[in-house]
């Protein structure tokens, strides 16, 4: 009896198992049947109409291309703004040198402005030195000279990125008011020119970013439209044979998301190249040493795919969903 009751035990514990394992395979072999069907249908939809496809892929480059071409320049203006602001200085020039008793006094009346990295007094002698250094083998033009030439001045350097524009002005103009000083020098023409044309990046980054969003809509929404509307008996049919709504929309948001996807990366790679042709063609030390081109970092590439590759997919699937009433 022991042994019947046992033998009869050991076939109940496999049949309990193998239900399970039967309904894995199930669900495995549905979703690798599912999948294929996806596939199909979408390769199906890029082959009816691969002219309108290849259209809209380039226009997504492009778009993609245009808007990451001109963040590319700000992101490399606001770079070189920043260098800038490293090497920044305000030279006041003197009538007369400074007793260097008085310079302690001087530099403490300075530094109550705020945001001051450094002040250096410059006399006529260190003045001439600097000058004749410049020359180089041209200095002998110095020879009937002497320091007087020169006046003596202070060098202010403030600290980097905590003073803007008009903070510059406003401590220029404090400047002013420093014992025999006769003006103040610090390249505010320059300046001002390098920060309207920065604030004019921002403003065509802005507008660029707002007419990619657009134009992947339209031009993604367009394509979806055209697809569905050759294939809308087709579809049908597949209603009528029982295609539940997933396997009927899947394809549309695989061919956005595609879209989105490959447009995105084909215009990022396109960027990539030409800013290695710009880059050999006008490398080196750069204007002034400030403008060192420097690519955008992967995670900006990757958020710009992302973000592309969500805008066409978000597109298709409300054009769906107005297309097919689902």
């Amino acid at each position: 009896m022991n042994s019947r009751t046992g033998s009869s035990r050991a076939p109940k514990r496999k049949l309990a198992k193998n239900p399970a394992r039967r309904m894995k395979k199930k669900d495995q072999v549905g979703f690798s049947s599912f999948l294929a069907g996806i596939l199909r249908q979408t390769g199906r939809n890029l082959a009816r109409t691969w002219t309108t496809q290849l259209m809209t892929l380039l226009t997504v480059m492009l778009s993609v291309l245009i808007f990451a071409f001109f963040l590319l320049i700000h992101l490399n203006t606001i770079a070189a703004g920043a260098r800038l602001g490293e090497e920044l200085r305000l030279t006041v020039y003197l009538a007369e040198e400074i007793n260097p008793a008085l310079q302690p006094r001087i530099e403490e009346r300075i530094r109550q402005f705020g945001a001051i990295a450094s002040v250096r007094f410059v006399s006529r002698q260190q003045s001439f030195e600097r000058f004749a250094a410049r020359l180089g083998e041209e200095r002998d033009i110095l020879d009937d000279l002497g320091p007087d030439v020169l006046p003596p001045a202070i060098e202010v350097i403030p600290q980097p990125g905590l003073l803007g524009l008009g903070d510059l002005e406003q401590l220029a103009a404090y400047l002013t008011t420093l014992p025999d000083a006769v003006r103040v020098q610090y390249g505010r023409e320059w300046l001002q020119r390098f920060n309207n044309f920065n604030h004019l990046l921002r403003v065509v980054v802005l507008f660029s970013a707002t007419l990619l969003t657009l134009n992947l809509i339209f031009v993604i929404s367009h394509t979806i439209r055209l697809t569905v509307a050759a294939r809308r008996e087709e579809l049908e049919i597949m209603r009528l044979l029982g295609a539940d709504q997933s396997f009927i929309r899947t394809p549309f948001l695989a061919e956005g998301l595609l879209q989105g996807g490959l447009g995105s990366a084909l215009g990022l790679g396109a960027l990539m190249l030409l800013f290695h042709w710009a880059a050999g063609q006008f490398g080196g030390t750069g204007m002034l040493g400030l403008f060192t081109l420097e690519f955008l970092s992967w995670p900006l590439l990757l958020l710009i795919i992302g973000a592309g590759t969500f805008l066409c997919t978000a597109s298709s699937l409300v054009v769906i969903n107005k297309s097919l009433r689902i």
